[in-house]
């Protein structure tokens, strides 16, 4: 007889959680940890991959054939892009708005009090280049702003003759203001976080003049988990996606 032996059962192996790749702009990245923590909390058996960058330089890495299963942009351009090259299984759909402001320096070394400051010979100023959203959404603002009685017609053009640098994502542009490169900046509102306020101040932009900044998400044709991917897309618009997003500083869709 054998005695002290004890019956456990079947024993299970540990079997390696399941990975999804997330390709985020920049502008989402304090957002999307969020919600890649909560996903992975309701999906233990998931792990979320994220990689935030310029929405142009995720489309790109996409394009050459970089492994995604969901691509969140910025704005619709980028978007468009890969459906156009059917790099999209499904529809994108809206899932976040947002709005640009002027960040300056706490200092505000450059005197930078109203939007017309912005056209001051001398301004160090930081944009984001043209193929970046936030770049297009930043022209796009000013043009409006010349179009109204307050500017000069040549506002647009005075302000970006004063554009020291042109960055590639959101993140570099706040770094730049923030650190004191730069005497003002133009971002996302979202991007003005609570560490950030503490070391800039921010102009508004006028409504009429800021432009619908539009965050579209899909699932990529060659996901190898589509419906894993598509759960986690009914997270970001669902209920409880969405109130982190709006915590987070982003409007709802």
């Amino acid at each position: 007889m054998l005695l002290g032996l004890v019956l456990l059962g079947p024993v299970s192996l540990p079997v390696s959680a399941e990975t999804l790749d997330v390709f985020a702009a920049a502008s989402l990245t304090e957002a999307f940890r969020e919600l890649a923590t909560t996903f992975e909390t309701a999906h233990p058996d998931i792990r979320v991959s994220l990689a935030f960058a310029g929405s142009q330089s995720l489309a790109l890495q996409i394009s050459q054939g970089a492994p995604a299963d969901i691509y969140a942009s910025a704005d619709l351009r980028w978007m468009e892009h890969l459906q156009k090259e059917r790099f999209l299984l499904d529809e994108p759909v809206i899932f976040a708005r947002n709005h640009l402001v002027v960040i300056v320096p706490r200092e505000n070394p450059g005197r930078v009090d109203t939007l017309g400051d912005l056209t001051r010979p001398g301004l160090l100023l930081v944009v984001a280049d043209p193929s970046v959203p936030l770049g297009a959404y930043t022209r796009t603002a000013l043009a409006q702003l010349s179009e109204t009685d307050v500017f000069p017609a040549d506002f647009s053009a005075r302000v970006l003759a004063n554009a020291v640098s042109l960055e590639e994502n959101v993140k570099s542009v706040v770094s730049k203001v923030v650190l004191g490169e730069a005497d003002a900046g133009i971002v996302y509102r979202s991007d003005v976080t609570q560490a950030v306020r503490e070391a800039v101040r921010t102009l508004e932009i006028p409504e009429c003049c800021n432009p619908a900044v539009t965050y579209p998400i899909a699932v990529l044709r060659e996901s190898k988990r589509p419906e894993l991917a598509r759960a986690f897309l009914d997270s970001v618009l669902g209920p409880r996606g969405q109130a982190i997003l709006t915590r987070h500083g982003l409007l709802p869709r």
